[in-house]
């Protein structure tokens, strides 16, 4: 009995069915895509648009993890006035939502760059040694990058603060007494162990940026969800082509989050050794 409390994996009922009937319907529909040639066609046109998903999605999230663990050092800085603007920024980023914050940057943040831009180089433009910029220069697909970019970094800026402030304070004090700078103690003592409990939450952040990478298309945007409405605007085969992408979309996002859950289990059972 105590054995089967400290193993949650051996009480009755934990057996993953849900993922052995997800298997099989994913399989089974699999099958209907490659006998019935309208789904083929239909998971043809759709698998245009995966690696332009795979590609936001990538980018993205890694530049999100940069300006995330930037604005988390800013948070945990001795310095009031950094503290305050970390803060500003991660309550007003997190309070709009990415659908609005897409809207914003590819409308009104990109012009008005390309402005400032412009003015910047206004001499040398003026003296012929440079051309305007426009604002069509600056591709939608790199407006949603970029708001992606903010819009999660926010969010992972926080994954960041919490993951730090949970090592030790004594484990940093010994390493400050060891004559070690804030540089050396913040990459040799601190985030090794911090990394343990950021990359839980920094996976599931991954799995969801997947899924608003999908709001790309409203940019016109050619991944998954363009594609797909390209497909069924004009063939009106709606119900084909929307359970195509729902199968798509389920196949990357419970993939990575089984791959993240396996990493999960490796790194707990590391930690308990």
């Amino acid at each position: 009995m105590a054995a089967a409390s400290r193993n949650p994996d051996t009480t009755k009922g934990d057996y993953p069915w849900w993922l052995v009937a997800l298997v099989a319907i994913g399989l089974a529909l699999a099958v209907v895509i490659a006998a019935n040639e309208i789904y083929a066609q239909v998971f043809g046109v759709i698998l245009q648009g995966l690696w332009v998903t795979i590609f936001v999605t990538v980018v993205a999230f890694l530049l999100a993890t940069l300006v995330g663990l930037g604005v988390a050092l800013l948070g945990l800085s001795d310095h009031a006035a950094l503290r305050q603007v970390a803060r500003f920024y991660t309550e007003v980023i997190r309070g709009v939502p990415i659908l609005v914050l897409l809207f914003y940057i590819a409308f009104v943040g990109a012009p008005a760059v390309v402005a400032l831009a412009n003015f910047v180089l206004g001499p040398l433009i003026a003296a012929g040694y440079a051309e305007p910029l426009l604002v069509r220069d600056v591709s939608l697909m790199w407006r949603a990058i970029l708001a992606l970019t903010i819009g999660y970094s926010a969010f992972i800026g926080e994954v960041f603060r919490a993951g730090i402030q949970s090592v030790d304070k004594g484990q940093v004090e010994a390493a400050k007494a060891l004559g070690l700078s804030r540089t050396q103690r913040f990459r040799l003592v601190v985030l090794p162990q911090a990394i343990r409990v950021i990359l839980p939450p920094l996976g599931n952040d991954f799995v969801a940026m997947v899924k608003d990478s999908s709001l790309v298309s409203v940019l016109g945007v050619s991944d998954i969800t363009q594609m797909a409405k390209i497909y069924a605007s004009g063939s009106f085969r709606f119900f084909e082509t929307y359970s195509i992408v729902a199968y798509v979309y389920l196949i990357l996002t419970v993939g990575l989050s089984l791959a993240l859950r396996g990493l999960e289990q490796r790194l707990r059972k590391g930690a308990e050794r």
